[in-house]
């Protein structure tokens, strides 16, 4: 069974893409940036990437703590730990399997980050 999570970017319909997907108890949340903090350093963007998929892990009934990868998308290396220390604030027991790249630039030219989750809920949800 599949489960389409709308977010609220007006360009969902255009492109074509979700939020998130649930699959069975995989759920996948779609490269997300900070939207609304574009003014904000890279670790109040990566605080504000997390409040935005946290909403779309509860909508799929997942949370932190089911999530086993994720994939950071940098636009300057010297941001990797501020980020990597909120990714650990958000992560310090669940740990999941993780990738940060730099790349030369993002859809928005203020974000500093964007990101990836994908979780597997436990069968007993």
């Amino acid at each position: 069974m599949r489960k389409n999570i709308s977010g609220t970017s007006p360009y969902e319909p255009t492109i074509g893409f979700s939020r998130a997907v649930r699959v069975g108890n995989t759920v996948h949340v779609s490269g997300t940036g900070p939207v609304g903090a574009d003014n904000e350093d890279a670790a109040g963007q990566t605080r504000r990437i997390f409040a935005i998929a946290e909403k779309a892990l509860a909508e799929a009934g997942a949370s932190f703590n089911d999530v086993v990868r994720t994939r950071m998308y940098l636009t300057h290396t010297e941001d990797w730990e501020a980020i990597g220390r909120v990714h650990g604030e958000f992560f310090a027991n669940a740990r999941p399997a993780a990738t940060m790249v730099v790349v030369a630039a993002l859809l928005n030219p203020a974000w500093r980050i964007e990101m990836e989750f994908e979780a597997i809920i436990p069968d007993s949800n």
